[in-house]
């Protein structure tokens, strides 16, 4: 073999050249058409105008496949059919190689850093700071009041306001929040689900103070109330009315706010509460497909919103599993999305999403290793082909990230991106035995998953049941076990312990100062504000609860009245009551 090519030679654009056919792949009819549709979408894609090469200045393919390297990487007893219907081209049925052409040679990945503490003031200038040293996308973290729906000055909030997040109780706190960031040029995350739809009705209103059309606003709500539910246990209402504000949510963004994502179906809670990487996949799938249920029962077009809906995977500290469940999710949403549902659009049948390194990996012990962790985790998601990527901080089990913690965790993905050569060609572990191998086994155990969730009734019903609960309860225990007997090991915890060891990282404080600040800006709002608009407010958003319109317009307008989260999330206790989980041993 020479010049990278198993026939000996190379197009000058990066993109292997097929001459004579040699094999059983480049005699196959179907697998040349794929590869010439491949070839022509890839040559025809964004580049990021970087040079594509190793370090020693050789060539990089843009994609290798069974005829472009010594030796067929597809399993022995692989037909062309096979390689198609389960390997494939990137940007093509099924996805499994990832579901743009020409992967990160046409765009890097967006780099997010999870971001809020404090005052929205606090928050405001760490975004500036993150945003002025590369940082391509903003990720806002809340306070745990805001993420239950309870405001600054309610008595469950008390010394909590600030330090797990950033504080928002109105429209105001989102006005200082996003001081002097134009919400046109960035593209916002916001990690949060219950009181989502309130939050986003604060986001909306400041665009329009700053003059942004709606149609022009990115980002990403994760609103993802199912796998509160499941594993983070953050929620207020009862699964059917909370499925309600959801399918609302996406009615509204699919209609007015058609580049919001408003739902990131999110399996990272999932893993952080123990799960296997199975049932990781398998839970967070079944979650995204019950929200179309949902939509398509509201009588939508699936093709008109499920390219709006966007995933959140964790990225955990098995490389290889990590890579191999990556891809098979974009494989089982493809085949399930065109099967099942019947989605035509390739924007319908691409799964995409975000991906966080594993904040359960991390270590209050030698926390400077926790460095390392996050680089191979962060790789691994690369080479599964996420679109957006957070790297957690080293410091992030001690407090929230100070800025040199956090400054090195963006470095990480920085560096992995412009010096790793990683991003030089598509899906460069496509067709290695281990990994497809892993990608067919992680497809057939959440397919399992699929039919026991099904022999429930679906997903609320499993819920009620305590199935995926339990699911997830033994799978922690089983690892607690291995972790006990020294099967498994983690660095500096059960092995290669330091004694007496002395933390020296320097650890961010929130000051209890936040909280009365925070509690006098909203007894402002309130003194300021008009008292009967406030009053029409509450009442339309209690009648829309009891009636069927969609509540995202009712609830912009109760935000322009400086209504605040909290008596927003009240009012809608009264039609839709308060949830209590169902206790599982």
């Amino acid at each position: 073999m020479q010049n990278g090519s198993k026939n000996g030679k190379m197009s000058t654009n990066g993109v292997a050249a097929i001459n004579a056919p040699t094999n059983s792949f480049e005699q196959s009819e179907e697998y040349q058409q794929a590869y010439l549709l491949w070839k022509a979408r890839a040559e025809a894609g964004t580049t990021t105008g970087m040079k594509y090469t190793t370090l020693s200045g050789k060539p990089v393919e843009m994609l290798y496949t069974p005829d472009v390297q010594a030796g067929s990487t597809a399993p022995r007893d692989s037909s062309p059919r096979d390689f198609i219907e389960d390997v494939g081209f990137p940007g093509q049925f099924p996805y499994t190689r990832g579901i743009h052409p020409n992967g990160y040679r046409g765009r890097i990945w967006t780099m997010r850093q999870f971001a809020g503490f404090g005052t929205p003031e606090d928050t405001n200038e760490r975004f500036k700071y993150l945003l002025a040293h590369g940082q391509t996308g903003l990720s806002t973290a809340f306070d745990l009041p805001t993420l239950m729906g309870r405001d600054a000055d309610d008595a469950w909030s008390e010394g909590e306001v600030g330090i797990c997040g950033v504080a928002i109780s109105s429209l105001k706190d989102m006005e200082t929040l996003f001081d002097g960031i134009p919400l046109d040029k960035v593209s916002t995350s916001m990690t949060i689900n219950s009181p989502a739809a309130m939050v986003f009705a604060f986001y909306l209103c400041v665009a329009e103070k700053q003059g942004v059309a709606f149609d022009r606003l990115r980002g990403t709500l994760q609103n993802d109330i199912l796998k509160e539910y499941i594993a983070q246990k953050e929620f207020i209402y009862p699964p059917e009315p909370s499925m309600r504000i959801i399918t609302d949510m996406i009615e509204y963004c699919t209609n007015e706010v058609p580049q919001w994502n408003p739902v990131s179906v999110s399996g990272y809670h999932i893993r952080e509460a123990g799960s296997t990487a199975a049932q990781e996949l398998a839970f967070t799938l079944a979650d995204g497909f019950s929200y179309v249920e949902h939509c398509l029962a509201r009588g939508m077009d699936i093709d008109a919103f499920t390219p709006r809906i966007s995933f959140f995977f964790n990225s955990h500290i098995d490389f290889f599993e990590e890579i191999a469940k990556l891809r098979a999710a974009r494989r089982i949403w493809a085949r399930r999305m065109k099967d099942k549902y019947g989605a035509k659009s390739a924007r319908s049948l691409s799964l995409r999403f975000h991906t966080q390194t594993a904040g359960c990996s991390l270590t209050a012990q030698q926390p400077e290793n926790n460095i390392v962790r996050t680089a191979y985790e962060a790789l691994a998601a690369v080479l599964g082909g996420t679109q957006s990527l957070h790297t957690n901080s080293m410091d992030e089990t001690l407090a929230l990230p100070s800025e040199k913690a956090v400054k090195i965790a963006l470095r990480t993905q920085q560096i992995l991106a412009y010096e790793t050569g990683v991003i030089n060609t598509v899906d460069p572990l496509g067709g290695s035995y281990f990994i497809e191998s892993e990608t067919d086994r992680l497809e057939r155990e959440a397919n399992v998953y699929f039919d026991q969730i099904d022999a429930l009734g679906g997903v609320i019903p499993a819920i009620e049941a305590g199935f995926f609960q339990r699911e997830i309860a033994d799978a922690a225990y089983r690892y607690q076990l291995e972790l006990d007997r020294k099967e498994k090991f983690i660095v500096g915890v059960n092995d290669f312990v330091e004694l007496n060891e002395k933390i020296t990282i320097p650890i961010l404080q929130i000051s209890p100062q936040v909280e009365i600040d925070q509690k006098r800006k909203l007894a402002e709002v309130k003194a300021n504000r008009s008292q009967a608009d406030v009053d029409d407010s509450i009442e339309e958003i209690r009648a829309a609860g009891f009636g069927h319109t969609n509540l995202m317009p009712v609830l912009i307008r109760a935000a322009r009245n400086y209504v605040t989260l909290g008596e927003m999330i009240d009012t809608l206790k009264v039609p839709f009551g308060e949830y209590q989980e169902t206790i599982v041993f």
